[in-house]
């Protein structure tokens, strides 16, 4: 089976998670693909696949007899699709010999143009999948699975002589919490890739340093006709602590390596108002900085109309993984080599964004991630191709070799 054809198998299971859950996983429903995993994985010869509790599936290939002593690797991906879109019945839709023009989405009205999307000409002659325009098409990171499906059970069928390799698919990726639960120790596993970007040909062992900050501005609420000198609106405030923070600064207005603030969300009245965000810097010096903006603003705040009047809470929630990568550039090479023998020009592309991997690699477990050959996740002009897929397979299999050698 090819992988894309795996890959329209899994999008039909719904496995949406949800940030505002407070179990884990998030979403029961995730578990459905879990256990179907399970099952494929046992049938193609992985004998101890399995899913625990907490909807983490593991499986290991044991090491072709003479070759146990080499470097084991894992290969990793996630189950969940993000909830930032509709992830249920999705109907994909398949295009061969895609002629490199305007996708129409079914009948939603919607269309992926390649006046916004360049890319889609260098696209053309490919069996295009794409949705219906009703719902994302989960191929973040359901491509990812089926890319590592697809090499297992080739692997397994070959007499390709490798040492161990040890497989995982998680729950909650998309919501911050797929590595909340992993074990590393029991994946079992020196080294790893996750399989979860984008263009077939990037290799991606830079992210985002990030943090999360919750603002909350207390006012003084008191009848307009009497206000003067007396009312603090806290719904103003709001408005003038982030007017201090650097205009330019903004998700709209940044690229490559270039950090923001991002306002998420925002509420409030006379009486109290709260702004959410997050902070990102590739560098950490600059992200300190950024950190240092937002409590000055706070400063100035309370100083000009009380203390307690701004409460600023910063937390922290991933490095930059390139820190724990440094040391195990062969990882990177490895990936690159395996590009070019598949036909690619390898690219490194910083991650504007977080990964599994970057908090799977300060757990101990150094892990860079590889592209799965998609394009605009997490809503409905997502799209790929059944010949980037292959390439990801082939792939997964050089960087084994070059683990075996």
């Amino acid at each position: 089976m090819r992988a894309y054809e795996r890959l329209l198998n899994y999008v039909k299971v719904f496995t949406t998670s949800d940030e505002d859950s407070t179990t884990v996983p998030s979403t029961a429903r995730q578990f459905d693909l879990a256990h179907k995993l399970v099952e494929e994985m046992k049938e193609i010869g992985i004998a101890d696949a399995h899913v625990n509790d907490m909807c983490y599936v593991y499986g290991t290939i044991p090491a072709t007899p003479g070759y146990e002593d080499k470097k084991s690797v894992g290969f990793i991906a996630h189950m969940d699709t993000a909830p930032d879109f509709c992830g249920e019945n999705v109907n994909p839709i398949i295009e061969e010999n895609y002629n490199g023009e305007d996708v129409v989405l079914g009948t939603s009205g919607r269309t992926i143009k390649v006046a916004d999307f360049p890319h889609l000409k260098t696209l053309k002659g490919r069996t295009l999948i794409h949705t219906d325009g009703t719902t994302l098409l989960g191929a973040d990171d359901k491509s990812g699975i089926a890319e590592i499906m697809t090499f297992a059970e080739e692997i397994i069928g070959s007499d390709e002589p490798h040492g161990k390799i040890c497989i995982a698919f998680t729950p909650d990726e998309e919501i911050g919490a797929g590595a909340d639960h992993f074990d590393v120790e029991h994946f079992g596993a020196q080294f790893a890739y996750t399989v979860d970007g984008g263009e077939e040909n990037a290799v991606e062992y830079e992210n985002f340093n990030a943090a999360g900050a919750e603002v909350k501005f207390n006012g003084v609420n008191i009848h307009p006709g009497d206000a003067k000198d007396i009312m603090v609106n806290a719904a103003l405030v709001a408005m003038e602590f982030n007017a201090m923070l650097p205009p330019t600064q903004t998700p709209s207005q940044t690229s490559g390596y270039e950090g923001f603030f991002h306002l998420t969300d925002m509420k409030g009245d006379v009486a109290s108002a709260e702004l959410s965000y997050i902070i990102r810097d590739h560098d950490a010096d600059k992200f300190a900085d950024k950190k240092k903006v937002m409590e000055h603003a706070a400063n100035i705040i309370n100083r000009k109309y009380g203390e307690g009047t701004c409460e600023l809470t910063i937390k922290d929630q991933y490095q930059n993984m390139l820190e724990m990568i440094k040391p195990h550039m062969f990882l990177i090479d490895f990936a690159f080599k395996a590009l070019e023998d598949a036909g690619e020009n390898p690219k490194a592309v910083a991650i504007r964004g977080g990964t599994d991997g970057a908090r799977l690699s300060f757990m101990g477990l150094p892990c860079p991630n590889l592209g799965t050959g998609g394009y605009n996740f997490h809503g409905p002009m997502e799209h790929i191709t059944a010949e980037g897929m292959d390439t990801v397979v082939r792939v997964l299999h050089g960087i084994t070799k070059r683990f075996a050698e």
